[in-house]
C-alpha cells in the first residue's frame, strides 16, 4: 500500500500529460489535411473570384514566404476543418472571415496580414488614423486579384475616395494636382500605413513631401519667404482649388493676410476697387507677383522684396 502511494504521483503527471497531449495537437489537426483543394471544390466559381490569386505572389508555392507554400488558403483564414466537414457551410464559418461579412474585429483581420507583412512601413501602422477607424487591409486590398486595384492610380484614388469624399471634388477643382488624369496617385505624397506624422505624409513634414517634386523652392535663398519655409499649405490648398497656381484666395487678398500696410494700401482690392490710376493697375493681373516674382524665395541684390 505504501509503495502504492509513492508511485501514484509519477501516474497523475502521466496522466495529466496524456490528457493535454491532444490539446496541443489540436491547432495542428484543425487544418484541413487536403488544403486548397477542399477549399476550390466550392470557391472556384466566378461567385468567388479567388482563382487569379494563383497568379500572384500570394498563391505561389515556390516562394517559402508565400501563405501558399504553407497551409495555403488556412494561412490567411485559419484552421478551418471544421468548415470543411461541415454539411451547411455557411453554419460554420472559416475561423477567419475578411470584408464585409467579417467575423472577427479589424485588429484580427489585420493581425493576419501583419503576421508577414512586417517590415518598412508596417510597423508604423499601430496608433496611425487608418488603424484608429478600423480600416482593415482589405476595405482597400484585393488579395484575390491578379492586380492590386491600389498599384493603378486611377482605381486608387477611387478606393480613397470611397471615405475622402471631399478630396474628391476638389481634385476636379481647376487648379491643382494632375491626380484626376492618372499622372500622379495619393500615395505619391501620403503612406497610409504609417502613422508617425501629421496627414500620414510620405515625408517627416509638408514642405519636405511638396520638395520631392518641387525641389526648385527648396532653396536655400538669400531672402526667404517666412511662409514658404514653414508650410505650403499656408498659400496653398494642394488637392484643388479654383484660384490660380491653387492658392486658398486670389491674390492679392491671400497676400493681405500678412502684408496690410508696409507701405502698400491695406485695402482688400478686388478689381471693383481698383481705380484707373498706374499704380492701381498693377494689382490687375498676376497682382502682386507683377513685381514680387520670386514669392517662394529671391537672391535678388535688391533685398527681401522677392523681387525677380
Amino acid at each position: 500500500m505504501k509503495m502504492h502511494l509513492k508511485i501514484l504521483p509519477g501516474f497523475i503527471l502521466i496522466a495529466a500529460f496524456l490528457v493535454t497531449l491532444p490539446g496541443t495537437l489540436l491547432a495542428e489537426d484543425e487544418f484541413s489535411a487536403k488544403g486548397a483543394d477542399n477549399c476550390l471544390m466550392c470557391h472556384r466559381t466566378d461567385k468567388w473570384k479567388v482563382m487569379p490569386i494563383f497568379n500572384t505572389k500570394h498563391g505561389s508555392q515556390v516562394d517559402p514566404d508565400a501563405p501558399f507554400s504553407n497551409h495555403q488558403c488556412e494561412a490567411c483564414h485559419g484552421p478551418s476543418l471544421a468548415h470543411v466537414k461541415a454539411k451547411k457551410k455557411a453554419e460554420v464559418q472559416p475561423k477567419v472571415v475578411f470584408g464585409d461579412n467579417a467575423n472577427v474585429s479589424a485588429g484580427e483581420q489585420n493581425e493576419m496580414c501583419l503576421s508577414c507583412h512586417v517590415s518598412h512601413e508596417g510597423m508604423g501602422w499601430m496608433g496611425s488614423a487608418h488603424e484608429n477607424a478600423d480600416v482593415t487591409c482589405v476595405s482597400c486590398h484585393d488579395i484575390h486579384a491578379e492586380r492590386d486595384r491600389m498599384f493603378d492610380p486611377l482605381e486608387q484614388q477611387q478606393v480613397c475616395f470611397d471615405c475622402h469624399q471631399r478630396v474628391r471634388s476638389d481634385i476636379h477643382k481647376a487648379s491643382g494636382h494632375p491626380l484626376r488624369f492618372g499622372n500622379m496617385s495619393c500615395s505619391d505624397c501620403h503612406n497610409v500605413h504609417d502613422g508617425n506624422n501629421d496627414f500620414l505624409l510620405t515625408e517627416d513634414n509638408v514642405n519636405d513631401t511638396c520638395y520631392t517634386c518641387h525641389a526648385e523652392k527648396r532653396g536655400p535663398f538669400l531672402w526667404e519667404h517666412a511662409p514658404v519655409t514653414d508650410d505650403c499649405t499656408l498659400c496653398h490648398d494642394v488637392h484643388g482649388s479654383n484660384h490660380p497656381a491653387a492658392l486658398t484666395k486670389r491674390p492679392p487678398l491671400l497676400c493681405q493676410q500678412c502684408h496690410s500696410a508696409a507701405g502698400h494700401p491695406g485695402t482688400a482690392y478686388t478689381s471693383e476697387d481698383i481705380d484707373q490710376s498706374p499704380a492701381d493697375r498693377f494689382m490687375l493681373s498676376r497682382s502682386c507677383m507683377n513685381c514680387h516674382s520670386q514669392v517662394h524665395g529671391s537672391n535678388h541684390p535688391s533685398g527681401n522684396t522677392q523681387i525677380r
